[in-house]
């Protein structure tokens, strides 16, 4: 109501036909999409040891941060290939380069996400889209309700600010507050740095 101009569309990613409808949408109402920012996304905290649901937990995390991003992406590339200028930005954590203990796998596929984003802008060099990734740090958001200092968080809308000079930069890697300070103390002092991280 706020913004009339807005089109929302209600999209489970890990739901092909979901996808499928949500592009045959946008396809439909001729609409100049340029940027697609992939930023769904879950962390459990798990011991592989000893949670009975790890199975289950895996599975969805790995489908929601990284194949349901790899295959939007892909879906969405016929139409964003269409404009002069466009951009995928994928949202992603400091914790796919330095990992902590208590999320395994939520780590493992930020680290995917970054390989991928990496791989996808050499392929996509020659054309008229850019790919952003953004290492985010402790944001305040549903998903870190409670998990360690609400008071070091980097708020929703200081981060969004954050993306959007460095997509006017043209940063292709854009590391706003606390990330990148532990990515420049994990280049120069990587043991002290895991030691910090891992723990948590």
């Amino acid at each position: 109501k706020e913004v009339p101009g807005i089109h929302a569309v209600r999209c489970d990613v890990t739901n092909g036909d979901d996808i499928r409808k949500t592009i045959e949408y946008f396809a439909s109402q001729e609409l100049n999409v340029n940027i697609l920012v992939n930023n769904a996304g879950i962390q459990y905290r798990y011991d592989l040891l000893s949670d009975s649901t790890a199975d289950q937990k895996i599975r969805e995390e790995i489908e929601i941060n990284f194949t349901s991003v790899a295959s939007l992406t892909y879906r969405f590339l016929q139409i964003l290939k269409k404009s002069p200028q466009a951009a995928v930005v994928n949202i992603s954590s400091f914790l796919g380069i330095v990992p902590k203990g208590s999320a395994p796998v939520y780590c493992a596929t930020k680290a995917a996400l970054h390989v991928f984003s990496k791989a996808l802008r050499y392929q996509l060099e020659q054309s008229s889209i850019k790919v952003f990734e953004v290492l985010t740090p402790l944001v305040d958001t549903d998903m870190t309700k409670g998990r360690e200092d609400d008071v070091g968080k980097m708020s929703p809308d200081v981060l969004a600010s954050s993306v959007l000079q460095g997509i006017e930069a043209d940063r292709y890697e854009i590391t706003p507050g606390k990330a990148k300070v532990v990515l420049l103390l994990n280049r120069l002092f990587p043991s002290l740095i895991e030691k910090v991280i891992k723990k948590r």
